[in-house]
């Protein structure tokens, strides 16, 4: 998914531009991952150098990068994992923003901060994002010392909100999702089981009440599902009987 923000743009309109455009994307043709992608890709295109972003999320302990714009992004979070302790790490699980502003110098995890001067990123941004039940953060990696003013820390800010107001809504889009499929079933179920209590009832000169003791009956005695009697006796006119012992 392409975001059209241009790095030519002011900041703060690029951002605003890159997040209105986020903000409009439709839930339902879109995943998780594609909605995520969106906010890193959105990332790397408006923040000002070279920059690459990631999305990072520890599920049980168990960190993982949910999304990346580039290699050095996710090179520079497994090496965190691997490790135990980092920047990104750090954010996703204290909700502390955590800013690295020349890897060369700084002392808080010089095994780590040494892999990053390496692989050639000088500076790095980790936004917490802002959710209950969630420890995940935004992830920004520069190449130069030294990159991140307060438009750029403020605009990451803006994203890591996005990205967490995405994870919501989707949240809330595939629950009520769930709720009607699982609606749409019982409305199905109720419907063959009425057909199949009409059945019995006109066939047999049954109330309502007494239609349905028998496919609960027949249920039970075939250890089947009441709505799959039902759908057989709707379907062949036959109600399943339980086998005869010998």
């Amino acid at each position: 998914m392409e975001l059209l923000v241009s790095n030519t743009t002011s900041s703060s309109s690029a951002t605003r531009s890159a997040l209105q455009q986020i903000n409009s994307l439709v839930l339902r043709e879109h995943s998780m991952d594609t909605l995520l992608q969106a906010v890193v890709d959105a990332t790397k295109a408006t923040l000002p150098g070279y920059v690459d972003s990631s999305i990072s999320l520890v599920v049980g302990n168990r960190p993982t990068t949910a999304v990346y714009s580039g290699q050095l992004a996710l090179d520079l979070d497994e090496s965190q994992y691997e490790r135990g302790h980092g920047p990104c790490l750090h954010a996703a699980t204290t909700g502390e923003l955590v800013e690295i502003t020349d890897a060369r110098s700084d002392t808080r995890w010089p095994d780590y901060t040494s892999r990053a001067v390496e692989r050639g990123s000088r500076s790095s941004l980790s936004v917490p994002l802002p959710m209950t039940g969630l420890q995940a953060g935004l992830n920004v990696y520069a190449t130069e010392p030294r990159a991140f003013d307060d438009d750029t820390r403020t605009a990451a800010e803006e994203f890591a909100r996005a990205a967490a107001v995405s994870i919501s809504n989707m949240h809330a889009y595939q629950t009520a999702r769930d709720v009607a499929d699982n609606l749409e079933v019982a409305m199905q179920s109720r419907s063959v089981i009425d057909q199949a209590k009409g059945i019995l009832m006109e066939r047999h000169e049954l109330t309502a009440e007494q239609a349905f003791q028998v496919l609960v009956h027949a249920s039970q005695g075939t250890n089947r599902k009441l709505r799959e009697v039902a759908d057989h006796l709707v379907a062949t006119g036959e109600l399943v009987q339980p086998r005869r012992r010998r």
